[in-house]
């Protein structure tokens, strides 16, 4: 490789974007507030406003997205009794990556009777991203969660579509100390191709995953009964005492409208930014 070449790959190394943060939070008299907070790089973390008992966070990225050799951190401690709610400030956008692929690493973590809600909008991959993403999760067998991800393949309202790149999801959740949910997304190459594909999307530029602890069939049969008002492809099925529904749709509105559908019928309360 010529030396300037060279040194233009350092100087890009160099300036990747890092971002962590870290926290926990507590139950006390019945109110959930937070604990220690760690921020560091261009990732934040802010709780607009108090509530009479749960508490909320919005992340924000000051990097203004995520592109190729970014590394981005959260682990989130939820204790027993307490209830959090967690979204993002605005869609997450993963751009081009010439060289190594971006890392983004979740852990979340529950106690016993915790609700813990993760619901970011969406990750919008530009063409030719790279992006490697990981959920480690941990519950106690009485705790709640519900973790829903909205992954879109290109603007498709700008005309735009992911042709080529890399993604990589990476799920694992332990329950009562047990593996009880291990799975693994791949996608790369030629993924607008693949995308067309009646067994991948179908034409889809979005999909979405909604993870529901604890989850059963009567939950299940009540997502099915408002399926007459989905405009994308719903699936819900329920196993090893949580509930996992899959979304497939033409655009993200089509699978956000659908998203928003299913959660109403969970109990849980969607973030304002969702409705805005």
């Amino acid at each position: 490789m010529r030396s300037d070449a060279l040194a233009t790959t350092s100087v890009f190394e160099a300036n990747r974007a890092r971002g962590a943060v870290r926290f926990d939070v507590h139950a006390r008299d019945g109110v959930t507030r937070r604990g220690a907070l760690h921020e560091s790089g261009s990732l934040r973390v802010r709780f607009p406003s108090p509530e009479d008992e749960g508490l909320s966070g919005v992340f924000v990225n000051t990097a203004g997205g995520v592109a190729g050799g970014d590394r981005f951190d959260i682990e989130i401690s939820a204790a027993d009794g307490s209830r959090l709610t967690l979204t993002t400030a605005a869609a997450e956008k993963i751009y081009r990556a010439p060289g190594s692929a971006a890392q983004l690493n979740i852990a979340l973590k529950a106690g016993a009777g915790a609700r813990l809600a993760w619901l970011p909008q969406e990750t919008i991959l530009f063409d030719r991203a790279r992006v490697h993403r990981r959920f480690d999760i941990v519950l106690d067998e009485n705790a709640s969660l519900l973790l829903c991800e909205i992954v879109v393949f290109g603007r498709t309202a700008m005309g735009e579509r992911m042709e080529q790149g890399e993604f990589v999801d990476r799920w694992r959740m332990r329950r009562g100390g047990r593996l009880v949910f291990a799975e693994t997304v791949r996608l790369g190459g030629d993924i607008g191709a693949k995308l067309v594909r009646s067994a991948v999307a179908k034409g889809g530029a979005a999909i979405g995953t909604a993870l529901i602890v604890p989850g059963d069939e009567a939950l299940v049969e009540r997502i099915r009964e408002a399926s007459e008002s989905f405009s994308g492809e719903v699936g819900i099925s329920a196993w090893n005492g949580f509930a996992m529904a899959r979304f497939c749709a033409q655009d993200a509105a089509r699978l956000r409208a659908d998203m928003m559908a299913v959660l109403a019928r969970t109990g849980v309360a969607l973030p304002r930014l969702w409705l805005n």
